[in-house]
């Protein structure tokens, strides 16, 4: 049935009696009633609207409407709008309206950092390009108190006091108060100038807040700051939910300090696959050159193909095209990208039983491809990310066994995670360094149940033989003791590797020597270290930085293989 036109004048309440009906065969015409001038469109807020006839909405022209308007005759075309605003809230970073409003106009912004930015990020300092930084006093005697020890939050504790003693060291006392320029240090994308606290300054804060507590103080500096500057845009920086809470509360602007986010919505990260066009073959195919070439002992077909589609590419790239019609899917890998000209290699199809890893096939596409990759002896660098049950630590493992004991590839496995528990520790724990680790192995234990199951014939003595040979393979480290080793020729595997940060992911991916092979595994919805979050990760750091390097590959495997059960409670849970 064809809608009624947008109304241009507020509507009025209509009774049950009024709402319009409908005939067999005949349109609905839209009742006219206007509201006086001075009645208030809020006033009808509270309005019953009554469901349209027709649930097929046409493309509505943009038109502010108050609320008064939606009247069960004028069905208002709003929800999309309003889903899109909250998907792009709820995946983006939430700048305050101080700060959306200096963007528009281009004014610098002064942003007082709170204790725990400095102790997440101790280059945070850096990181507000033109915009100047404000320290308070109370924030340098945080940073005094946490100095001590050996933990990360003491270590960026003490990085961030010669970071300030560097750029204060050869100011006057007089030149303190005028702002210090943050890129004295070679620091070139800081345009802004440093300030500290150097006088009282005290602003009023709502009665019944304790005056001594240090979030107090800095609210009551951001607070002096206003009143001092009224036409400065000032935002206070905190990793703290209930600092920022309690600001807007108080009417100051806050925000997260998000620039340690290597993505801002973590659907954005790089996946390793992408589906072709059905229509490629039709665009590509004119002047196609392929060969095939026998490397490292398999037969592969190689096409060089030309089209609009290959700059968005990327090198180690998986690719596939599952036509409709009947034809034979496509599935390749990118080797080479020359401008609009690619090279694409056909993959080794290790779901057929004949080319079994270590007694294991891939049951879907996502697991064909990874073990491409982990079987693949000029990538040095896998990553694997998935949910719960779609075989990241069971391929690992097979194709560590395999390249270990079958190939010689490899000298041994060597495993390893961070111990961050799901619930209460359970605290110390006996014996070497392998036998504390063993709890936290228990992933590793299950698959290789999984993977020693060899023929009944060989018998019980023969079954505990290979167990043992396995066993001795495998060694267990921890994360701990990384700093200043080099592994040459093993087959590293970092499980639940998105509980690492950025800098730890380093320190263990530079502990790589000649011929060693790390994979990283891990489920960013899973993060078990406070502050990590989906997109701060350092397996999102990896996976993104690492894109589109000759010798490194990354697949999100994306369907869970363990039981029905589990994918349903994944689903659903």
């Amino acid at each position: 049935m064809p809608l009624p036109k947008m109304p241009t004048k507020p509507a009025a309440l209509l009774s049950p009696k009024e709402y319009p009906k409908a005939d067999k065969g005949k349109p609905v015409k839209a009742l006219k009633a206007t509201l006086p001038e001075k009645t208030k469109p809020e006033n009808s807020t509270n309005t019953q609207r009554k469901k349209p006839v027709s649930t097929t909405l046409p493309a509505t022209p943009k038109v502010t409407i108050p609320v008064a308007t939606r009247t069960t005759s004028t069905p208002v075309a709003v929800p999309a709008v309003v889903a899109a605003t909250k998907n792009k809230t709820s995946s983006n970073p939430i700048k305050s309206g101080t700060s959306r409003a200096a963007d528009k106009s281009g004014v610098t912004k002064l942003f007082v950092l709170d204790t725990n930015v400095l102790m997440h990020d101790p280059t945070s300092l850096f990181r507000f390009e033109e915009h100047d930084v404000y320290l308070p006093m109370i924030t340098l005697e945080e940073l005094d108190d946490h100095k001590k020890g050996m933990s990360e939050v003491a270590r960026n504790a003490r990085q961030v006091s010669r970071s300030l003693d560097a750029l204060v060291g050869d100011i006057d006392h007089h030149e303190i108060e005028k702002g210090i320029l943050l890129s004295k240090l070679g620091n070139k994308d800081a345009g802004g100038h440093l300030y500290f606290q150097t006088k009282l300054q005290i602003g009023a804060l709502p009665p019944g807040l304790p005056q001594g507590k240090a979030d107090n103080q800095i609210l009551g500096v951001v607070r002096a700051l206003e009143q001092e500057f009224p036409g400065r845009p000032i935002v206070l920086v905190s990793k703290d939910i209930n600092m920022r809470i309690k600001a807007r509360a108080m009417g100051l602007p806050a925000e997260d300090y998000f620039n340690d986010h290597v993505l801002e919505d973590s659907d954005l990260l790089y996946s390793g696959i992408v589906q072709l066009p059905d229509d490629f073959w039709n665009k590509h195919g004119k002047g196609i050159e392929t060969w095939q070439e026998n490397k490292n002992g398999l037969s592969s077909t190689f096409y060089r193909i030309t089209g609009p589609v290959i700059p968005s590419l990327l090198v180690n790239q998986f690719v596939y095209l599952e036509p409709k019609n009947g034809e034979a899917s496509f599935y390749g890998q990118v080797r080479q990208i020359n401008g609009k000209t690619a090279v694409l290699q056909t993959l080794r199809d290790y779901g057929h039983i004949k080319h079994s890893v270590w007694g294991i096939t891939s049951r879907n596409r996502e697991q064909n491809f990874a073990l491409n990759l982990l079987m693949d002896p000029e990538c040095d660098f896998v990553t694997l990310l998935g949910q719960a049950g779609t075989g990241k630590t069971l391929l690992a493992l097979a194709a560590g066994l395999a390249q270990v004991l079958e190939t010689k590839t490899y000298n041994e496995i060597i495993v390893t995670r961070v111990t961050v528990p799901v619930g209460e520790d359970i605290g110390f724990l006996p014996g070497t360094e392998e036998e504390k680790m063993s709890p936290w192995m228990g992933a590793f234990d299950d698959n290789l149940e999984v993977l020693n199951k060899s023929d009944n014939d060989a018998g019980d003595w023969g079954r505990a033989a290979t167990q043992d040979l396995i066993r001795s393979k495998i060694k267990i480290k921890s994360l701990n003791f990384m700093r200043g080793r080099t592994f040459v020729n093993k087959f590293l595997i970092i499980d639940e590797a998105q509980n690492l940060t950025p800098k730890q992911v380093k320190t263990l991916v530079t502990r790589a020597g000649p011929g060693t092979k790390i994979i990283c595994l891990g489920n960013i919805a899973q993060i078990d270290t406070p502050y990590l979050t989906e997109g701060s990760s350092g397996l999102t750091y990896v996976v993104d930085r690492f894109k589109g390097w000759a010798h490194s590959g990354h697949v999100t495997l994306a369907r869970g293989e363990r039981s029905r059960l589990a994918d349903h409670a994944s689903e659903i849970l």
